[in-house]
């Protein structure tokens, strides 16, 4: 494996001790010189600023260059994930969210209007890929596989709103999860998505319990996501809670996606993989919670997490792990009484088939119901994944 540089202090150490190595997302131009005269045979450079004498070095050399492209509003080569202070940078300074790169990059992908992507060159579809790929390298990067066995992922519907009965419970529950060591993780939107992160946010602080109760109680007044103050009340209320007295056990993960960039992501996530790709960001979700994944209520989106969830314990896709899996509302996911032709009765009798799945490949130990929330974390750190 070839050494990734993507900090200023390891290009440093390159110069000391140069070989093949792949510079990701440099300022390269005030060491340009000093790059050009080492051996540059196997070098890639991605993303870099460069001078004339390093890009002409580069080319003598063989080297795989793609250079930094100033015209588009996202990074493909990014070397970490975002934090919502990057993301809503014009929040930060009192601005509006259309001025915020979250929104100017959603904008370059997705027309507001339509809500259909945009056409493209192929080679802006291409950087898009790209980044993706750097998005995942820098997860895994920050996961490591012991961080993933104890890594927690928490999926639940978009649209339920920041006063309703269930969101507070999943914020406890993460707050639980995060104070007994957890990361928590989720797909970085609204609803329970940011219950989640909310909870194992509020974990880092010196009285958790009674911060997050502080913070719903900011958050009621704009409950669903397309109200038109739901970011800016949770920005000023995330600014308001000053930093955690434990910032590591304050980290949490929001996966979210530009696909459905309407629903911005939430502001209690610590770090932000934010992809292009929804595809690549569902799999890539779960595959990194090897702690096991909990299922609150949710909708077409969550069921098909749960069955994508079962699929990789069923065939052990990842690392040949077998991990927890919880689905929380034993009405909501194993109804008596569901009413199939009804669109009001949004429950889904799931946990059936799922126990099918589970016995035929030995995972049953694995799966719970419950509507217990101090259950879930028993079960987790009873059932660690194997």
């Amino acid at each position: 494996m070839k050494l990734e540089i993507d900090t200023p202090a390891k290009v440093k150490e390159w110069l000391k001790h140069p070989g093949p190595a792949v510079f990701q997302g440099q300022d390269l131009r005030a060491d340009s010189h000093d790059i050009a005269a080492r051996p540059l045979v196997g070098c890639v450079f991605l993303g870099c600023r460069l001078e004339p004498a390093l890009a002409q070095a580069a080319a003598a050399a063989g080297c795989f260059v793609i250079p930094r492209r100033d015209d588009l509003p996202f990074d493909p080569f990014t070397p970490g994930l975002y934090g919502p202070d990057e993301l809503f940078d014009a929040l930060l300074k009192g601005g509006e969210y259309k001025d915020c790169l979250d929104w100017k990059i959603y904008d370059s992908f997705i027309d507001p209007a339509t809500r259909e992507e945009r056409p493209a060159d192929v080679d802006v579809i291409l950087l898009r890929r790209l980044h993706d790929a750097s998005i995942a390298e820098a997860l895994d990067d920050l996961l490591t596989q012991d961080r993933k066995l104890k890594a927690i992922a928490i999926m639940g519907g978009h649209d339920v709103p920041r006063d309703a009965p269930i969101f507070a419970t999943v914020a406890r529950l993460a707050l639980d999860l995060g104070v007994a060591g957890y990361t928590v993780i989720t797909g970085g939107g609204p609803g329970l998505m940011e219950a989640g992160n909310l909870g194992a946010y509020c974990a880092g602080f010196a009285e958790p319990v009674a911060r997050l109760g502080e913070t719903l109680g900011k958050l009621k007044g704009a409950p669903t996501y397309n109200h038109p103050d739901w970011l800016t009340v949770a920005y000023k209320a995330r600014v308001e809670m000053g930093l955690p007295d434990a910032p590591d056990k304050s980290r949490n993960i929001g996966i979210p996606t530009w696909f459905y960039g309407h629903e911005p992501p939430n502001v209690f996530a610590t770090d932000i993989a934010k992809y292009f790709e929804n595809s690549v960001r569902e799999e890539g979700l779960l595959a990194v919670a090897l702690g096991g994944i909990i299922f609150a209520e949710g909708n077409g989106g969550t069921v098909q997490e749960i069955f994508q969830d079962a699929c990789q314990n069923y065939y052990r896709t990842y690392k040949r792990v077998k991990s927890p899996m919880v689905l929380f509302g034993v009405d909501y996911w194993a109804p008596a009484d569901m009413v199939r032709h009804n669109p009001a009765d949004k429950r889904k009798k799931v946990y059936p088939l799922l126990e099918k799945l589970a016995t035929e490949k030995g995972f049953s130990d694995y799966l719970l119901i419950t509507d217990e929330a101090a259950a879930i974390l028993k079960f987790i750190e009873s059932h660690p994944p194997t």
